[in-house]
């Protein structure tokens, strides 16, 4: 069954060269090769202002460059990110977009009473992950938790459930056949839209 899926590209850096660009790029060529619909977005091309206070974050839009994100997330059955470890969690600029688009009102609601509404119920997520070093003990030793931060703080607190993850570790010493064998897993990811 077709699903609309978002691929979030979320290196900072714009080189066409990096390893989640090529990631995020098969990922997204096996989905439409399968009929599922796919919208790109690449946080290194986008504006992305840090928020800072709690008025802007409550009541101001998100900037008016980064609404076709928000609006490509709100209306995605599937989100795909994909981001290098940087000092054991997310970069900095995938910080500052998340806090930019998943504002109230958009990801989530308050209430009077009680926890807040999830809005974004209903959609399934996968965390594509590069680092330098081996992915289990990132898993293990430090227990990934600048990853588990971001499924249960940021993702689950919006409605986004299941959060699934892909690490691959030691991408530095990776091989040219093993960078392939990883592209081929992201195309069949995306070729069953998961």
């Amino acid at each position: 069954m077709a699903r609309r899926i978002v691929v979030i590209q979320g290196h900072p850096d714009p080189d066409p060269r990096r390893l989640c660009r090529a990631l995020a790029d098969a990922y997204a060529e096996g989905a439409r090769a399968a009929g599922h619909s796919v919208t790109r977005v690449d946080i290194a091309a986008l504006d992305v202002p840090l928020l800072r206070t709690q008025h802007a974050f409550e009541h101001e839009p998100a900037p008016e460059s980064l609404r076709p994100a928000q609006k490509a997330i709100v209306e995605a059955e599937h989100v795909v990110l994909v981001f290098p470890l940087w000092l054991g969690t997310m970069p900095a600029l995938v910080k500052a977009f998340l806090e930019q688009v998943m504002r109230p009102g958009v990801a989530f609601a308050y209430q009077e009473k009680g926890n807040p509404k999830l809005l974004l119920a209903g959609r399934s997520a996968r965390l594509v992950v590069t680092m330098g070093m081996p992915a289990f003990v990132y898993r293990f030793w430090y227990f990934a938790h600048g990853l588990k931060g971001l499924e249960r703080n940021i993702l689950r607190f919006v409605g986004i459930k299941p959060v699934r993850e892909t690490l691959f570790g030691m991408v530095g010493a990776a091989s040219e056949a093993k960078r392939r064998s990883w592209l081929e897993k992201m195309r069949t990811l995306g070729t069953k839209g998961a």
